[in-house]
């Protein structure tokens, strides 16, 4: 988990606010994917692809973000 660790913050960020919203027109990728995902019709391998394509920044940036947090709260105690 290191490896999250060495990224630049502000890297992270911008591509996963890049991905979550490119094609920004007609609608955000990443709307649409999480559209298809409830409405059940989320079955092409291309889609299933691309979901996953879409959302791995916006994880790895939570995760970043979680470990960063936990960092913290041990600095304090």
């Amino acid at each position: 988990m290191r490896w999250i660790d060495r990224i630049p913050m502000l890297l992270l960020v911008g591509v996963a606010i890049y991905l979550a919203g490119a094609p920004f027109v007609p609608e955000p990728h990443l709307l649409e994917k999480w559209r298809m995902l409830t409405e059940g019709t989320l079955s092409k391998p291309i889609d299933i692809f691309d979901f996953f394509l879409h959302n791995t920044p916006m994880l790895v940036l939570a995760i970043r973000l979680w470990r960063d947090a936990q960092r913290r709260r041990q600095r304090k105690d």
